[in-house]
């Protein structure tokens, strides 16, 4: 909201995104989760993204321990990430 994005809740299938942010010509998704210790978390995070298909950036928030980006889909701290102007 502070960098002027309209922010919505997603859904697409049956799936959650839990952030849509929106402004003229550019739209995010953020996933945010407060630790991704197992694979079950991992692919519940990053498989509901992934199935986004355009270009658009992808984000996965946390507060693990060296995040790793997957596939395109920017893993980050979450303390960063609301740091960044996006």
């Amino acid at each position: 909201l502070i960098n002027g994005y309209e922010v919505y809740y997603g859904k697409l299938l049956d799936k959650e995104i839990d952030f849509v942010a929106q402004k003229p010509n550019k739209t995010i998704y953020i996933q945010v989760s407060y630790l991704i210790a197992d694979d079950k978390t991992f692919d519940r995070e990053f498989g509901n993204i992934l199935k986004i298909n355009d270009n658009y950036p992808k984000y996965v928030l946390s507060l693990t321990p060296n995040p790793r980006d997957y596939k395109g889909i920017k893993h980050l701290n979450v303390r960063e990430f609301l740091k960044k102007e996006v």
